[in-house]
Formats: C-alpha cells, structure tokens, sequence
C-alpha cells in the first residue's frame, strides 16, 4: 500500500520542502506518479485500488498544512 507514498515525488515534497527544486524534477516526478497510479489501478481489485489512494490521498492532504519552500503559499 506504501509503493505511491515511496514515489520520488513523496520524497521531493517531504524531504526537500525546505529546498528549492527544478520544475524539471517536480513534473518528472509527478509523471512517475501518475504512471504508478496507473500499475496500482492495473494489478488491484477496485477495493484495494480503492484503499491505496484514499490512504494516499490522506497523505497528500496533511502535506497542505505544511508551506513550501518558495512556494509562497500552501499546495492547492
């Protein structure tokens, strides 16, 4: 259930939000999301599927208290 919280953009947006980062980095990072979003939906049955990104989503949302660096305002 971890493999989308152990994304290279979980990283980016956990470890490095005190950093500034290429937008390079970000949007491949967000396509390597997005394509395991994609092998979750493929390789689950829709309850499973269902679990990983509601916990998933759960993650995302707690990371929206937390300011970006450079940002100048929270994740939208």
């Amino acid at each position: 259930m971890n493999k989308l919280l152990r994304t290279e953009l979980f990283k980016l947006l956990i470890e490095k939000s005190k950093e500034e980062v290429d937008n390079n980095v970000i949007q491949n990072a967000y396509d390597e999301f997005i394509e395991q979003i994609r092998t979750v939906s493929n390789e689950n049955d829709y309850s499973t599927t269902y679990r990983i990104l509601a916990a998933t989503r759960i993650e995302i949302a707690s990371l929206e208290t937390t300011p970006l660096y450079g940002q100048g305002e929270k994740c939208a």
